[in-house]
């Protein structure tokens, strides 16, 4: 392919049908999806993440609803961040936890801990009841750069995160833990290695998804600052995620993404 073709080349994008919203009652939502035939690599999905997509199993994707802008992504800038003196609790309270980095998620020890994760935390949610097939879908589809942290206190398995690697950055896809061990506040710990991993491997950020105003499944992530909010196509730093001081973001638009900006 010449270097004309590639500068004309673009990614096509699939918007889905409204649907309910996963976070707001009696809301509907819709999503665009980044052509599912497409090879996602790394720096692919890395830009993309900048962007404010998400990777979901083998798709990308972001909220396009019509009428709503209440998802914003965010990020940690690693470098910045320290721990607050409940976050430094949280991490010595979690000491003797090991933690090995997984290629694949073999045998049956990781669903049945997501079972009983969404079981117990999700059971109101779109994800419940968990399946294999939903499993295999959503935990075990990979993309490039894709990595699992398996977190075990001597052999018991007690959290897995599935991380992708980006070009300057990691991206908390999404963490299940076990249900069980509520004063370990294993959610909160996980994020904590992740921005001690990002440090170590020299990234930037920590991409913690979308963020909602007065969102209880959401609340936590504006506990970690500084933070970072996609905000009309810039990231900008917040201090305060009341929500009185952030702009609105922009509607996304359903067009192709030319593939010589990314």
């Amino acid at each position: 392919m010449n270097s004309k073709s590639k500068i004309n080349e673009t990614i096509k994008l699939f918007r889905s049908s409204d649907h309910p919203c996963s976070y707001k009652e009696d809301e509907t939502a819709a999503t665009v999806f980044v052509d599912p035939e497409l090879n996602i690599t790394q720096h692919l999905n890395s830009r993309l993440t900048e962007l404010g997509y998400r990777r979901s199993g083998a798709h990308l994707y972001r909220p396009d609803c019509k009428l709503c802008r209440a998802c914003i992504s965010c990020r940690l800038p690693v470098a910045q961040f320290k721990r607050s003196k409940r976050f430094q609790r949280i991490w010595n309270r979690n000491a003797n936890v090991r933690v090995e980095k997984c290629d694949e998620l073999k045998g049956d020890q990781a669903y049945f801990l997501y079972q009983e994760y969404i079981e117990k935390r999700h059971s109101d949610g779109d994800m419940y009841p968990a399946t294999t097939e939903q499993f295999d879908a959503f935990i075990r589809s990979k993309a490039e750069g894709s990595q699992y942290y398996c977190f075990y206190i001597l052999e018991k398995l007690i959290a897995v995160s599935v991380t992708d690697i980006l070009d300057g950055g990691l991206s908390a896809v999404y963490t299940f833990f076990d249900p069980n061990l509520a004063k370990r506040s294993l959610g909160n710990f996980v994020i904590l290695w992740q921005i001690e991993q990002a440090r170590s491997l020299g990234l930037s950020h920590l991409y913690l998804g979308y963020w909602i105003k007065n969102c209880a499944k959401m609340d936590y992530k504006s506990t970690f600052r500084p933070l970072e909010m996609l905000v009309e196509g810039k990231w900008v730093l917040v201090n305060s995620c009341a929500g009185e001081s952030i702009p609105r973001p922009m509607l996304v638009t359903l067009a192709a993404l030319p593939v010589s900006k990314l």
